[in-house]
């Protein structure tokens, strides 16, 4: 059985991908993945500049409220963004 499949001819070539995205894909996504990267660091920082408003005037007014959960909402999306491309990176390479 062994020797029949050993002399077993192919009509088509069994396509063996490469590792790795093409050059043209790899650049496109990686300049997409970088806008995207700047867009949730500068979301991240306008999140924080907004809690710490929100904080100040609940503090002008005399109000008690709970900021620390929003901010710490805030703080974890900007550390899931700073991290995301090193994840995908490990993950993939």
């Amino acid at each position: 059985m062994r020797s029949m499949l050993g002399r077993t001819t192919y009509l088509a070539d069994v396509f063996q991908p490469t590792k790795g995205a093409p050059p043209e894909l790899d650049s496109s996504v990686s300049k997409v993945l970088g806008f995207i990267a700047w867009v949730g660091t500068a979301a991240g920082v306008v999140g924080i500049l907004a809690v710490g408003t929100m904080m100040a005037v609940s503090v002008k007014r005399g109000e008690g409220s709970e900021h620390m959960g929003k901010l710490a909402m805030v703080l974890g999306g900007c550390v899931l963004v700073a991290t995301a491309g090193p994840i995908i990176r490990f993950l993939f390479a």
